[in-house]
């Protein structure tokens, strides 16, 4: 990996008149605003479907695209919509945030709108794209109209035990009575990756490389653990046994639940982990980089047992470690990889990352953080590393200068020599941007210097997430120039 930057940037988060950031000319505008300010990277979180609670990393698909994220003047241009209908929707009243509810009632209407006008016109290249992609597509689209059919209820609560364990009568009894909507589902992902594949054309012309992440468990309720049950840990009803989770530590006394499967992994290893492969495949298609989530959990994972109100009682259970690991960075020679090696670290997970290669993470607001940030450190690093200012799950600078213990704040301004000529997040910026780690990458809040408001996501917590947007204008000339010069500055510049 060479020395180089980059900017998180959710698509959500684009600006847009119609609720929500979509793959349109914002996009396009973005990686022109990256271009700009010497950026090599952009990094856009899961871009797959969302579901109860509105997060990413929550999908009923870990191949499928957002439809939320399909652009809708696109579609205006392509003759599916009219500029009458879109214009007739109220997306309300804040271009700041992500109004969930209402994309919820409105974007379907539209998008099936779409569908209606074009899937006779387009059905030679959905027909194509259906063939390409039918290891996955024809599982979702099923998935997606059960669901719907049944008053969106989790795949484990529909009412005909039949098509919820798979029997083959059920799947062609409702692949019949559902096709009108199986094709739409069908299609809309077509249009998703249409205009996907179009703007990862634009950033390679612009000379931008796309960071996706890939989380390492998925949503129970997904075509994922629907479609292929023997690769969970799944009773004979298709019922978790055991939920991942992490445990106790200094920052939550009762350890975090999360409540995905888990997954069987010598069912996996079996079949060579034929299902990680082709993950890994949809993703690479998407992204010229994939931050692996959670990368400890393959040395070992925290295994609570279903049903469990906290995740004190888990277990840790042993991970596939270099064999599945190894097995996925020899099948994908040209794609890139991020560790996410953060949380509970032992030799062992340590001795993992060592042996795979990949460069792990450093984040500078833990560097700061009394009861355990020493390891953080900048002058601690190796370049094989990416330095983050923060993630996702952290709050923005600003807000962590409010938050975070005084003392914390006040080793960080000796450390850095923070001033407010520079400004607070400048000088965390500077001092990511300075270090050896081979990628920077900071919020787009950051240097904006934003504050609690525009925080992107509080883990452990429901509701007011994932909805921070960026406004237009904010991704300045000025900004970028400033930007540039820094990136310049300490040879990260990728022009």
């Amino acid at each position: 990996m060479e020395r180089s930057s980059g900017i998180i940037l959710p698509i959500y988060a684009l600006p847009s008149p119609h609720g929500i950031g979509t793959l349109g000319q914002a996009a396009c505008d973005f990686v022109d605003f990256l271009a700009d300010a010497g950026q090599l990277w952009w990094q856009v979180l899961p871009v797959g479907p969302t579901s109860f609670g509105d997060s990413p990393y929550q999908s009923p698909s870990t191949f499928a695209g957002n439809p939320y994220f399909v652009d809708l003047d696109q579609l205006v241009a392509d003759g599916l919509l009219t500029q009458d209908e879109i214009g007739a929707v109220n997306w309300g009243d804040d271009p700041a945030r992500v109004d969930y509810g209402r994309l919820f009632e409105e974007r379907e209407v539209l998008l099936r709108a779409a569908y209606r006008r074009g899937w006779e016109r387009d059905a030679a290249a959905v027909e194509a794209f259906a063939r390409d992609n039918a290891a996955w597509l024809d599982d979702y689209a099923l998935f997606m109209a059960v669901k719907r059919h049944f008053g969106m209820k989790s795949w484990i609560e529909w009412p005909d035990e039949a098509i919820r364990l798979r029997k083959p009568e059920a799947l062609v009894h409702y692949r019949s009575l559902l096709a009108d909507d199986v094709r739409f589902n069908e299609y809309v992902q077509y249009l998703f990756f249409k205009q996907w594949e179009a703007l990862h054309a634009y950033t390679r012309k612009k000379g931008i490389k796309l960071i996706g992440d890939m989380p390492i468990y998925v949503a129970l309720d997904s075509a994922d653990v629907w479609a292929y049950p023997t690769g969970f840990m799944l009773d004979g009803r298709n019922l978790p046994v055991e939920v991942a989770g992490v445990p106790p530590d200094s920052f939550t006394g009762d350890g975090q639940l999360w409540g995905n499967p888990l997954y069987d992994y010598e069912a996996m290893e079996a079949d060579g982990f034929d299902w990680w492969i082709r993950r890994v495949a949809g993703a690479a298609r998407l992204y010229d980089m994939i931050r692996i989530d959670h990368f400890r959990g393959f040395e070992s994972f925290w295994a609570v047992p279903a049903g469990a109100r906290t995740a004190k009682d888990g277990r840790w259970v042993k991970g596939p470690g270099m064999e599945l690991v190894g097995t996925l960075i020899r099948r994908f020679p040209h794609t890139s990889f991020i560790a996410e090696d953060l949380g509970y670290t032992t030799p062992e997970v340590t001795k993992l990352l060592a042996d795979s290669g990949l460069p792990g993470m450093k984040v500078l607001e833990f560097a700061f953080d009394s009861r355990d940030g020493d390891a953080f450190m900048p002058h601690t690093y190796s370049p094989r590393c990416a330095c983050y200012v923060g993630t996702h799950d952290n709050a923005p600078l600003m807000a962590w200068k409010e938050e975070a213990v005084p003392a914390d704040v006040e080793l960080a301004r000796a450390y850095f020599g923070l001033n407010d000529d520079e400004g607070f997040t400048w000088g965390f910026i500077r001092g990511g941007m300075s270090s050896v780690a081979e990628l920077f990458v900071a919020q787009m809040q950051d240097y904006l210097e934003l504050g609690e408001w525009a925080r992107t996501n509080t883990p452990g917590t429901i509701g007011n997430n994932w909805q921070w947007r960026l406004l237009p204008g904010q991704a300045s000339p000025e900004l970028a120039a400033r930007i540039a010069a820094a990136t310049k500055r300490y040879g990260r510049s990728a022009r």
